[in-house]
């Protein structure tokens, strides 16, 4: 799970979890505030990592399935 805020730091976080704990998918939490997560596309194509969900809220239905459409469609925006 990677919070959306963090930036940059998120490639070296998520490399170091890959490697303690083989990571099979990212979740991208706190995409309702003014962060728009694009690092997340990074640490997806380099270490080879589907994302999976996305979080756009605090209440469990915030959680949805990630889909590259809309979410590019709103990174550019």
């Amino acid at each position: 799970m990677l919070d959306a805020t963090t930036g940059q730091n998120a490639l070296a976080q998520a490399r170091m979890f890959d490697d303690a704990v083989g990571v099979t998918g990212i979740v991208l939490t706190k995409l309702d505030g003014t962060a728009k997560g694009g690092i997340i596309i990074r640490i997806a194509r380099e270490l080879q990592i589907p994302i999976r969900f996305i979080g756009i809220g605090e209440a469990p239905d915030d959680l949805r399935v990630f889909n590259s459409v809309e979410y590019t469609d709103a990174l550019f925006a």
